[in-house]
Order: C-alpha cells, then structure tokens, then sequence
C-alpha cells in the first residue's frame, strides 16, 4: 500500500430488478465497506464507488411483466438499494446508476474510441426472430423444452429446473417468450471484442504477475485462459440500454457486461469531473475491485483487455471475489424468493444493523461457499457480541461511575495480569492490519473479538467489585487497564461494526479515534469523564429466530406444494414382463435419413432410417409434434424386432420409442451423446 498515494475502491453494481440480499453483502459490500472504513481509520485517500446496474435484459422481461416501462423497474429498485446500503451504513462516496446521462455519454465515448481505432470485430450472424413483434429476441426472450430434463419453460440461456447451460438452439420447439409465437432466423450484425488478441498479455498479467490473488479468483482466471479466450460481442438487438453510436446501428445497444464495469468510470467522472482522472489513470492509484465470483471473469479478464484496448487508463491491483453464501442450507435464489432481503431485515431489526454486519463477515464466504441461519444469528450475537463484547464494556463503565464518578481513574504501580493483558494487544493490532489488507476479513474479526475476550477474562480474572472493599488504589488500576481495552475496541470493531463504536464512542465521551492509537496505554487520560453506561448489544430472543424460520420453513412449504402440483400425471404401471419377455425386445439407436409426411393424413410421418444393421422404413404417428424437416439427422431409439405392419399402404419395420411430456406431447427418445447405428439398448 505504500507505495501507492491513493485506492480507488469499486464494489460489483446491484442488478436493479430487485432488493439487495444478505448474499449480495457477505460476498461483495461489507467486505468492501470494512476495507474502506480501515483505510481511512488510517487516514488514507480513498475514494469508495458504486451504483446501479439498470440495463438489460432481465429488466425488460420484468417491465413486460408488471406492464411498466423498464425506467419505472430501475427507479424503484435504485432507490431501495441506495436506501437499504445507506441503512446499514455502507457509506459509498458516490452511488449512481447507468441510467444517467453521463453514464451513457462515458459508455458511447469509450466505445467510439475503440470502433474508431479498429479493436472491434464485424461480423454478421444469424440470430432468431420474432415476426409477429418484428424484433430480435435475446436468449432469455426464447422458452421451449430443455432437452436435458425436459421441463416446459426452459430458457434459452438456461433450464431453470434442473439448472443446465443452454443455447436456444439446444431448445426442443423455441418460440417466443414475447409473443409465444414461432421463430425465424435472420441476419444481423454486431460487434466484437477479440478477448484471443489479449490472451497472451492476460497470462502475463494475472498468471505470472499476480499469483497473490485469491486460489479461487486465480483459479478461474487460469481456467479460462487456459480453455481458450474467444471474441466477445459487445452490443446485441434491444431498445432498452445504451445506443450503439454508429450510424446503421438503429435498434442496437451495448451489451451490459460492455456498459456495465464503464460505470464505474462514469460514476467518478459523476463525483469529480474535474479531478476524475487521477483516480483512473495515474499509476500511484491503487484500483480494488470487490465482486461475487459471478463476475470474476468480467473483472479480470473482460474489463482489463476493455482498458487495455482503450489505453490510459491504470488495471485493478486486486480483486478480491467471494464465493456464494447459501441460506439455511439452500443456494439463495431471488426467482424463489429465498432469501433475507437487506430493506426487510432493517425494518424488521431497528437498532441491530451491526448483527448483521458482525455475522455476515464471521461468515463471509472468502475461499469456499458458506452457510447463514437464523440460529448461528442468534447465537452469534448472544454468545459473542452481548457475553464478550458488550458484557466487558458495560462491567468497566458502570464500575467506573460507582467507584469513580465516571471519570477515568489513575493506574499506579502495574502488576504482571495488567500488563499480560496490554501487551498482547499490539500484536493483535498488526494481525487485523495485515489480515485486512490481504481481503482475510474473517480472521481480522477473529483478532478483534479476540480483544473484547482479553477484556472480558480481565475484569473476571481481577475482580474489581471485590478488590474495591479493601483496594480503591488497585481498583483504579484495573478500571484504568479495562477502559483503555474499551478505546482499543472502539477503534479495532470500527470498521465491522460502526454503529456499535459510535455507541460506545459516545459511552467513552470521545471523538473519532485513528487507527494508530490502537495499542497505546493511555488513550483516555486521568481524570477524563464517561458518558453514561449503556447496552451495547440486546439479545436476540428465541421467538425472533422462530419466527424467521417460520417464515422460510412456509416459503419452502408453498415452493414444494407448487413442484407438486407441477408434476404430471403419469400412467400407472404395467403388468410385470419376465426377463425372457424383456431379453425378447430388440431395441437399437438409429439415424433418420430421410422423413416424409403421410400423404391424407394429418399424424403420420414416413421415416427411412439406417439401423446399422439395415435401411428400413418406420411410420410413426409424431407429424403433430415434429415436421418432417425436424426428424432428417436425428438419431432415435428404436424397437428392431417388432413385427412388421402395413399402415396406409407402407410397410412399417419397427417403433420408434417415444416419452410422454406433462403437457400430453410426445418426445423421441435420443441417446445423452452419439452413438453408433445399432448398438443395443439393455
């Protein structure tokens, strides 16, 4: 750090088609918030940058939904996010949003730059289109059947089922989500950013130059490179976004990974745009990007090789990603409502916010995914910050007042516990230091709490309501020792729990203190006075916890009934066949080579299809859920031996074996990968 002059501080922008969860802030926005809060306990420059993320197309699917514009979705998400961050006092110098118009303006100029010097790639493409609403369709606009678990709805980026990564293309019957008709492919253009050109400088930069990385953030950066880094589009058919500014490119914007990370730019130009500069492009400013592991590729790859092509413009020193949190031993998913969302838990928990600051970061998922509960909340705040911290503040203040009329007491002669006890503080001091600049901000916590528990089995060890009927001169002593302990808190739980140091600040009657006091003996002076005692922490009661619980144990209820309720009716089983009837049935993989309608018939479909062991003809009853054009190519499952029928004048050998779906449509059965004509089935 010291060889920087300032740090440039970024946390990963909130999609703003929702509130912010507990997940959001254990992998992301405490982190960050506690980096900076030590900084400047420090008396470092820092400048702290966020805002929202209000592109895309998720919010135009959610506008669609509710009948509203995209515009009205952001606004509203946009001023819950800022208010819930500014509520649990994630204090950003800044938090705007990529609506604005300079925003837009930043994102149009840094594009221009690069399509004007070439960095780009051209190249047209075909995509599907939607006739009836005349327009492109993104990925996520396209639903059919997921070939993999074939559920209804699937998207065409993904099977939100049974979670697989897709392509619309990979979709059984795509259509549109938009208008639910089917589908065309057309033509059109877009540009890309040649990710492969930079492929060499990126092995350079992060596999040879920052090894300190995280294993988890290095580890995928390693992986990417080392599967192949290819061209990354850059703009994509949608109204809602940022225009494309090049003449032609009527109905384009860019994409919102592109326009996103420029935000970060646009929101300090937004801040300081006289002195925006600095922050971005002079090499004695450190840059750190927090981020959940969602994003790392962005971070590390994308928005680097952006700024590489761009020039000018410093890369980040670190990103220091997390991993996900889950909840009650669930991934936290917004689409299932499972979730704790930040603007809920305010209203819900007055005057507990720094709970949720403590137990998030004593949870925080920092190399690994990590688990939140209600119990672990409560036991959390009852066992540590109530029994440990709270309950040593509140023990030296109050005998403070009673023995001493609540000003600090002079120490004389120190015995071998007082000093036991101070000394071992500066070491602890140096651990959260380091801990906190390597983004290990679990164990820094520890080394603080590890400061109240010196406190706590202090005052317990040395017994000052006892030593004060024979010894006020000891007595002074040892409340003296504990009150110093109480300023060494109030500047080491600063940046983790600042509602509470503010709390205990006015306790303390003390302004502000730096980070470079921590350790001294004589942070407060003899004779200086208290505010009045008060409780730091309030329990958490065990009907608060049931009710939480409760209250998710009823979202899971209603989410299950709902899968239930979902599933189809399935015809009830046959007979049981001997292992002789089954050994009996010859069933072989096939490729259809060839596919005809029947003619005068509205069900039937010709197939010549090669077996591996011959070419034979099969009609089957499918043309109502496969044209003919859809069958040439595909390899089926099929009955081999089956007796053979002549139907509408064509001899039919064999039975194509065909699934029943939910919905009454009838699916042909394909092997999971290609298999050769005629390997057998049993």
């Amino acid at each position: 750090m010291s060889n920087y002059k300032r740090t440039l501080v970024t946390c990963a922008l909130p999609y703003a088609n929702g509130p912010v969860h507990i997940g959001h802030l254990a992998g992301v926005y405490v982190p960050a918030d506690i980096y900076v809060r030590y900084l400047r306990a420090q008396g470092k420059d820092v400048l702290f940058i966020c805002g929202s993320d209000e592109h895309g197309v998720p919010i135009t699917i959610k506008a669609k939904k509710e009948g509203v514009t995209p515009q009205d979705i952001v606004d509203r998400y946009h001023n819950i996010i800022k208010k819930s961050f500014a509520g649990l006092r994630i204090n950003f110098d800044i938090y705007s949003r990529t609506s604005s118009d300079i925003h837009s303006k930043t994102a149009s100029d840094f594009f221009r730059k690069l399509y004007d010097e070439g960095k780009f790639i051209e190249k047209e493409s075909e995509q599907y289109y939607d006739e009836e609403a005349k327009t492109f369709l993104a990925d996520r606009y396209i639903v059919g059947t997921c070939p993999r678990c074939g559920a209804e709805g699937a998207y065409g980026d993904q099977c939100e089922k049974c979670g697989a990564t897709l392509s619309p293309e990979e979709l059984i019957n795509p259509h549109s989500a938009l208008s639910g008709g089917a589908l065309v492919k057309k033509k059109t253009k877009h540009w890309y950013l040649p990710l492969n050109q930079y492929e060499d400088w990126l092995r350079e930069w992060i596999l040879d130059g920052h090894k300190e990385w995280k294993s988890n953030v290095y580890g995928q950066c390693k992986s990417w490179l080392d599967g192949g880094l290819q061209p990354r589009a850059v703009s994509r058919d949608l109204e809602w976004g940022v225009p494309v500014p090049v003449e032609g490119a009527e109905g384009k914007v860019l994409y919102v990974w592109f326009d996103a990370p420029i935000g970060y730019i646009s929101n300090t130009k937004e801040l300081l745009p006289e002195d925006w500069e600095k922050w971005w492009k002079d090499p004695e400013t450190k840059l750190v990007h927090f981020i959940g592991k969602d994003n790392i590729v962005f971070h590390c790859i994308v928005f680097p090789s952006m700024l590489k092509a761009h020039g000018g413009y410093i890369l980040p020193e670190n990103v220091p990603a997390n991993e996900f949190l889950n909840l009650e031993g669930d991934k936290i998913s917004t689409s299932r409502n499972w979730a704790v969302w930040l603007n809920e838990y305010l209203e819900q928990f007055p005057g507990q916010e720094d709970v949720l600051r403590y137990v998030l970061c004593a949870n925080a998922p920092e190399t690994k995914d990590n688990d939140f509960t209600w119990k672990d909340f409560q036991q959390r705040n009852n066992s540590e910050l109530v029994a440990i911290f709270g309950n040593f503040v509140n023990r030296a203040v109050v005998l403070t007042h009673k023995y001493f009329e609540g000003k600090v007491p002079a120490a004389s002669q120190l015995q071998d516990i007082d000093r036991e006890a101070l000394e071992q503080i500066p070491a602890l001091k140096e651990s959260i230091g380091r801990n906190i600049e390597t983004y290990h901000f679990r164990e820094a916590l520890k080394d603080a709490m590890q400061i109240a528990r010196i406190g706590n089995k202090y005052i317990s060890d040395t017994e000052p309501w006892k030593v004060a009927k024979t010894d006020l001169a000891r007595t002074a002593t040892i409340l003296n020792v504990s009150l110093q302990i109480c300023a060494d808190l109030a500047i080491a739980f600063d940046p983790f729990t600042p509602f509470s140091c503010e709390k205990l600040r006015h306790i303390l009657n003390v302004e502000a203190l730096q980070w470079e006091k921590l350790g001294s003996t004589e942070i407060l002076q003899t004779g200086h006075s208290l505010g009045e005692a008060q409780l730091l922490f309030a329990k958490v009661e065990d009907s608060v916890i049931e009710a939480q619980t409760a209250r998710l144990e009823k979202i899971k209820a209603e989410r299950l009934a709902a899968e239930e309720a979902k599933k189809p009716d399935v015809a009830p089983q046959k007979d049981e066949c001997s292992f002789e009837q089954f050994e009996a049935m010859d069933i072989r993989t096939a490729t259809v080579l060839e596919a005809e309608r029947v003619p005068k018939t509205d069900k039937l479909l010709k197939l010549t299809i090669d077996t591996g062991i011959d070419r034979r003809v099969i009609v089957s009853g499918i043309a109502q859920y496969y044209s003919p054009e859809e069958m040439v190519g595909k390899q089926i499952c099929i009955l081999a031996n089956l007796a053979p029928r002549v139907i509408r004048g064509i001899e039919s050998k064999g039975m194509i074996l065909m699934a029943r779906q939910e919905d009454g449509k009838m699916r042909y059965i394909t092997p999971a990968e290609a298999l050769c004509n005629g390997a057998q089935i049993g």
